[in-house]
């Protein structure tokens, strides 16, 4: 009899242990967040002090304040925190968006004078937007060059080499295949909470996907891989769904903002 209720006591132990084990939240206990969110925000200052040094930043402000006005009706009706987001407007003439750690998200000028209509481009900035929110940034760059690589960076090793690789992999190389449709869908729930119409989103990625002409530009299509599928997916996402067509800028105000950037000089 002693000898059951001794192996009950320990069997009563072991779980009783593993019920307090299980209750611990190990990633805030080890402090692996705060050591994360340093990593992210000492590697997104770096990259971007790069690209400040090396690239021509648009710094107009009817431009910038033009694409808040975009981005704000996305941000608000989603719980995004605007300020978050650190925006920028490269002068350079390749079709491309990407996002950086530490919330930058970088829109060539290439791609706002490509684009149609403004609900096109509020689809790749909530694309993005969603590769920030959705941690997309820090889980493709821990995969694909190593978190410890990454965090080489705040020690000043070999800064120059990783900071370029960086650079190349996220602007240059598409996210899996899950993620990308994962930012995709993402994009569209922004949209439709947000009142705009996804479908010219969807437009976008078919037509460009299919223009041959200038496919070699198009890195932000290029990079990501199947667009019409892509595109596919989105309009059965949206099937059935009430859509509205709540429009930010006049068509005057869009032609007039695409040709400020277009005419755009230091």
């Amino acid at each position: 009899m002693k000898t059951l209720f001794r192996g009950l006591a320990i069997v009563g132990a072991f779980f009783c242990i593993w019920f307090l084990l299980a209750q611990i939240d190990y990633i805030t206990f080890f402090k692996i967040d705060k050591a994360k969110s340093a990593t992210e925000k000492s590697v997104g200052d770096m990259i971007w002090d790069q690209i400040k040094n090396t690239e021509d930043i648009i710094v107009n402000d009817s431009i910038t304040n033009t694409l808040d006005k975009l981005l704000k009706p996305l941000c608000k009706e989603n719980g995004i925190v605007r300020d978050s987001l650190k925006v920028h407007i490269i002068k350079k003439d390749e079709v491309n968006a990407f996002a950086l750690p530490d919330g930058h998200l970088v829109v060539y000028s290439g791609l706002i004078e490509a684009l149609k209509n403004e609900q096109a481009l509020i689809g790749v900035l909530g694309h993005e937007i969603a590769h920030i929110e959705n941690d997309h940034v820090m889980k493709k760059l821990s995969k694909e060059i190593g978190f410890s690589v990454l965090m080489s960076i705040t020690t000043g090793n070999n800064n120059g080499s990783v900071i370029r690789e960086v650079m190349h992999t996220l602007s240059s190389t598409a996210y899996d295949r899950s993620l990308e449709k994962e930012a995709d869908i993402t994009s569209v729930k922004y949209m439709l909470k947000a009142k705009v119409d996804p479908k010219p989103f969807a437009d976008f990625l078919y037509d460009m996907s299919f223009d041959k002409k200038i496919e070699s530009a198009l890195s932000w299509v290029s990079s990501h891989p199947e667009s019409e599928a892509r595109a596919k997916y989105v309009l059965e996402y949206i099937k059935g769904k009430k859509l509205q067509n709540k429009t930010i800028l006049s068509q005057k105000e869009w032609e007039d903002f695409k040709e400020e950037v277009a005419d755009y000089k230091k």
